[in-house]
Order: structure tokens, then C-alpha cells, then sequence
């Protein structure tokens, strides 16, 4: 693939990969094409290293097959047979799936980081042996280096953009461990997690820390300065994940794999972050209330037992810091239902100044779900505006990216981050009809603790077009008489014809 087509070139990689699929379904491709991805990007990683040292006029005392020499380069170690020079030239051989399975696992054996993450999916009936190999062939051919960015980027373009359109493939089968790009932008330029502890209780495919990792390069910080914290109860996505987190060089050391779940075995209970950034499954149901009656996490109520988004949102408090700040995703009915103890929560969250501002979503965003979203915004040790909460109705915004599937624009994410900076800094902001209202408590009460932002900011009206009510209902009426009189004539000339077809046979 030619450079003067890299700006588009993930779209045009993952459309040319989709057709080798065949009659694979997207859930068990993802495996392979990820884990491929991943291979080629280690393989590269290590090759150019390689290079380096098998230079004698410039390391003549270094040897190239020394593992300490990558250890201390911060680059995984490539056993020979996992070379992808090595697999590539035995990508047409019917044994190719065995030897990547093989591959994978001495990749492991060499670095104990990624133990138990690699894909080992290459050997099955269902993935045809030619389809394989022309996958091989296909990132082998792909041009992945532009003179802006470095390799290691682009990889990691390419499996962020892979796994954004396999949620869209899978849909609800998938989407829930998959949240949209322009959301986690939109989270991360808000709270501003430069430095210290970033906790994700919920990480799915750690989308969250990439897009951290990328606002600290872009703001000049040091990624080092950044210590990640996770837990994912599904395996497949956290070997996903720490695959993604492992092409971009983010330590993932403290990203757990937890069967039981954040509720039931919290990974990390005495973790105090600066930052937490979640979308957590939605409504979730049977999440254990009833073995954690007097958790030390409920420290504004009791959850109710059908409903898990104020479990969430009391956990991620439970792990912030005295003057830390969080984003979470939740659905819109956490904003208004007083169902099981939730309006006591959210009433009690406002009262102890915590909610600091609630923005609206726009529908069709997620891949999973129809439901419409929002995001909360907390914050510990508040001290300006302590007593008013920032509501922003973005549900307008946005544009229809596919037929089924809105997104927002850069735009649009930097209209919303910057309302919210300029309240916080007390800078050039001002209530906006039906987009931004800082509203105070007194205002709140009124609304019976009600947090939807359509409430504060106002609803648009219908544009007034001068014609009278009466007039339009005669209008319609009269549009509808006519519609029926035609309908009626049209079943007339059916039945005359059906007879007419009748009486010839």
C-alpha cells in the first residue's frame, strides 16, 4: 500500500482483511488478525534492534541474539521461529497455523509479560490455510511508516482502528468491552490526566489508557509519569488489552484479569487514584448485592440489587483520591430514578458537592446499545463552585457516521471540554440556552434532585411558521382524505385485474 494512501490506510487494510474472513465470525477473527497485528509490530520492534547490533562498526562488542540487550532497550525479545520474516516465507505451507501457535507461545516463554495473553487461535478446521497466508501477505505488504509518525504509532493505529471496527461487527456480542473513540477523547480532555494514578475499573480493551497515554504526549508531559491501574472480568478482552497497552509501551503490569468481577474481588482495594475513567456495563443486574450488604464502598446508600450503575459510580468514588476526579459513562435513567435507593444516592452524591457536571450524549453512539448515555463528572475537595453543577446537553450534536452509527467531531469535543475549563477557570463561560446551564443547588432541589440536563439548559422550541392550528388540522385532514380516495381506487384496479387473470385461466 502506497504512502500517498496512508491517510486512510487502516480502513483500507482492515476492508482488504475482511474479505479474507470468509465464513469465519468476526468474534473468532478478531484473534487472528489482532494477534497478527500484534506479531508483526514485536517483529518489526525487535528487527530494528536486531539491525543495531549486528552493526559491528557501531556496537562491536554487542550481540544481536543476547535477550539483556532488548530487556534493557524496553523491546520484547523474538525467538528466530517467530520472526516474521521467518513466518512470512512459510505463510503458503499448510502447517502455517501450527507454527504461529507455536510462535506465540515462545514469544511468551521470552517474555514473561505477555504470559498467557497471545492468541493461540491459528490451528482450527474453520480458518482456511490459503486465507491465512494471504492475511500474512496482506500486512507484510502494508506500508506502515509515514515520516510524521514512528511504526510504533501507526501499529497502534491500526489495532485501535481494528478494534473499533470488529465492536461494530459484533455488535452487542462485543460492543460492550469497546467504547467509542470520540467518548474517551471527550472523557480524557475533560479531567486532564497528566500525571500520577489512572484507575479503570471496567478497562475492556484499555482504550482509556491509550487515549491518556496520547493526551499526555500531545500536552508535552512524560508517559512515565503515568501509572495505570485495571481490572476486566472477560480473559479475551484482557488479552486484547494488554496487547494494545504493550504496542504503545503503557505498562500494564497493574491490569488484572478478574473472573469474580469488581464488586466481588476488588483487584486493587487499596488503591486511592488521582484519576478513574469508566464506562461500565450498563443496567447491569446480579452484580452481588446481596454478599456485600456492608461494604465499606456504599458510603451513600445501598445500591439496589437489579441495578449496578450507583455500585459503579460508589466504587470508582471509593478509589479516588481526597482531590481526585472521575468520568464515568452511565445510562440516562441514573440521572432520574428514585427506584431502590438510587434518588437517595444521587441526592446524597449532590449534597456532599461531589457531582461537579453532567453531560448529555447524543444517541446511536455506542455499538452495544440503543440506550441513551451520559456522562457524570466527580470531583473530590471541590472548592469553586462547590455548590453548582454544569450540565451540558450534547445530545444535538454529533454526526451520522454510517446509516446506523453517529459520532462527534473534533469540534464538537472541543465546544463541550472548553464550556467545562472556562466554568471551572470562572473564564469567559456563560449559560447557553438549551446547550450549558450552571445551575445551584437550590435549583437542583427544585427539580427533585433530578439531573437530566434537558431540564436546566431548556428544550428547544418548534420553530413558529405563522399558520394557524386550525388550517394545518384542515390541511392534514384533507391530505389524508385525498391519500384514502387513492387507495381505495388503486384496490379497485387490483381486484379488476386479479379477476380478469381469473377468468383467463
Amino acid at each position: 500500500m502506497a504512502k500517498e494512501q496512508n491517510g486512510n490506510f487502516e480502513a483500507q487494510l482492515f476492508k482488504a482483511a475482511d474479505k479474507l474472513r470468509k465464513n469465519i465470525d468476526a468474534a473468532e477473527y478478531k484473534n487472528v488478525v489482532l494477534g497478527l497485528i500484534f506479531l508483526k509490530y514485536i517483529s518489526d520492534s525487535f528487527q530494528e534492534l536486531y539491525d543495531q547490533l549486528a552493526n559491528k562498526a557501531f556496537s562491536p562488542y554487542d550481540d544481536p541474539e543476547d535477550r539483556d540487550e532488548y530487556t534493557a532497550k524496553n523491546v520484547f525479545f523474538v525467538p528466530q521461529q517467530a520472526r516474521w520474516n521467518h513466518l512470512q516465507a512459510r505463510a503458503k505451507l499448510p502447517t502455517i497455523g501450527i507454527e504461529l501457535d507455536q510462535a506465540m507461545d515462545a514469544i511468551e516463554k521470552e517474555n514473561p509479560q505477555l504470559k498467557n495473553v497471545l492468541p493461540k487461535v491459528f490451528w482450527k478446521p474453520n480458518l482456511d490455510v490459503m486465507s491465512l497466508g494471504g492475511l500474512i501477505d496482506l500486512i507484510s505488504n502494508t506500508e506502515l511508516k509515514e515520516q510524521s509518525q514512528s511504526s510504533k504509532d501507526l501499529f497502534g493505529r491500526v489495532y485501535e482502528y481494528f478494534l473499533g471496527e470488529f465492536a461494530n461487527a459484533e455488535g452487542k456480542k462485543w460492543g460492550q468491552f469497546y467504547t467509542p473513540k470520540a467518548i474517551v477523547k471527550l472523557m480524557v480532555e475533560m479531567i486532564e490526566p497528566y500525571k500520577w494514578l489512572v484507575y479503570d475499573p471496567a478497562c475492556g480493551s484499555g482504550g482509556m489508557f491509550v487515549m491518556s497515554e496520547k493526551f499526555v504526549k500531545e500536552h508535552q508531559g512524560n508517559v512515565q509519569d503515568i501509572t495505570i491501574y485495571g481490572q476486566e472480568s472477560n480473559q479475551t478482552t484482557w488479552k486484547l488489552s494488554k496487547m494494545n497497552l504493550a504496542i504503545r509501551h503503557i505498562n500494564s503490569e497493574f491490569v488484572a484479569w478478574n473472573t469474580e468481577g469488581s464488586f466481588l474481588k476488588d483487584a486493587h482495594p487499596d488503591l486511592k487514584a488521582d484519576f478513574v475513567l469508566a464506562n461500565p456495563p450498563f443496567n447491569q443486574s446480579d452484580w452481588g448485592q446481596e454478599l456485600l450488604q456492608g461494604d465499606a464502598r456504599w458510603q451513600y446508600w445501598l445500591p439496589p440489587a437489579w441495578n449496578a450503575n450507583f455500585a459503579w459510580m460508589q466504587h470508582m468514588l471509593y478509589h479516588l483520591k481526597p482531590t481526585g476526579v472521575m468520568a464515568t459513562v452511565l445510562a440516562n435513567g441514573s440521572l432520574s430514578s428514585n427506584t431502590g435507593g438510587e434518588g437517595e444516592i444521587r441526592k446524597n452524591l449532590i449534597q456532599n458537592g461531589l457531582v461537579e457536571c453532567i453531560v448529555a450524549l447524543p444517541k446511536q453512539l455506542f455499538y452495544n446499545t440503543g440506550i441513551p448515555a451520559c456522562i457524570w463528572f466527580l470531583r473530590r475537595g471541590r472548592k469553586e463552585n462547590s455548590d453548582k453543577i454544569l450540565f451540558i446537553d450534547a445530545s444535538e450534536l454529533g454526526f451520522m457516521k454510517t446509516r446506523v452509527h453517529r459520532d462527534l467531531s473534533d469540534e464538537d469535543i472541543a465546544r463541550i471540554a472548553n464550556t467545562y475549563h472556562n466554568r471551572r477557570k470562572g473564564e469567559h463561560y456563560e449559560d447557553q440556552l438549551w446547550f450549558c446551564k450552571s445551575a445551584n443547588l437550590d435549583e437542583i432541589e427544585a427539580q427533585g434532585f433530578v439531573l437530566t440536563p434537558g431540564r436546566y439548559v431548556g428544550i428547544p422550541e418548534e420553530e413558529d411558521d405563522g399558520i394557524p392550528f386550525e388550517e394545518k388540522m384542515k390541511n392534514l385532514t384533507s391530505t389524508l382524505s385525498e391519500q384514502m380516495k387513492q387507495e381505495q381506487v388503486l384496490n379497485e384496479e387490483i381486484k379488476n385485474q386479479l379477476w380478469k387473470i381469473w377468468f383467463s385461466l
